[in-house]
């Protein structure tokens, strides 16, 4: 089974992600941390194609070799993986380990692009939409900041290189699920998808 979780930062997607990889017994791949994980690489000085990343059974990111799960949430990483992220040849690179991943296990994956590039033929493709100002709190809680103004202009600036790169944009699947997750709790949302899933799943057989 392949699930697809894409969204524009902040929406909700790991947090959903990990809880269905739970319900469905799935590999969860967070594909924003391997982009993170290979722009700490070229932050050390490695090149493209020195650079190995590995995901695990538990969720945690090797960066050759290394365990680099904790060093991946701060925001020089998250502004140098969102540039990084325009780049065709790390956006190739990725997708290939992201879609071999998806051969060998069962999957719930979350991204930007998962239901539109990575994994078109995902049996299920859920899209997360919040406003601005609920994302902001969101990250400022996520890293314990009160400038709520700053991280509301970085996810600002992150939203428009998502949206407006011409290599995979950031947009819905057409056969995409939407849910909308200002003002619920992970619990509302991932009883609202898993009814979405099942719903799907029935249908598909």
């Amino acid at each position: 089974m392949k699930i697809a979780i894409d969204g524009p930062a902040s929406s909700g997607k790991t947090s959903l992600g990990r809880r269905l990889a739970a319900h469905y017994n799935c590999l969860f791949v967070d594909t924003g941390a391997m982009y993170r994980a290979l722009a700490l690489g070229v932050d050390r000085g490695l090149a493209l194609e020195e650079i190995e990343i590995i995901l695990d059974e538990e969720g945690k990111i090797f960066l050759n070799g290394e365990e680099v799960t904790a060093l991946l949430r701060n925001q020089r990483i998250d502004q140098l993986s969102s540039e990084m992220a325009m780049d065709a040849k790390v956006r190739r690179k990725l997708v290939r380990m992201q879609r071999q991943l998806a051969k060998e296990k069962d999957v719930v994956m979350e991204g930007r692009d998962i239901g539109t590039i990575v994994l078109p033929d995902a049996e299920i493709k859920i899209f997360l939409v919040a406003s601005p100002s609920e994302r902001a709190q969101r990250r400022a809680q996520e890293r314990s900041d009160s400038d709520i103004d700053g991280i509301a202009n970085e996810i600002a600036l992150r939203d428009a290189r998502d949206i407006g790169r011409s290599i995979s944009p950031l947009k819905p699947a057409t056969d995409a699920i939407t849910i909308i997750t200002d003002k619920k709790s992970l619990q509302e949302v991932a009883i609202e998808a898993i009814d979405l899933i099942e719903k799907r799943i029935k249908y598909l057989r």
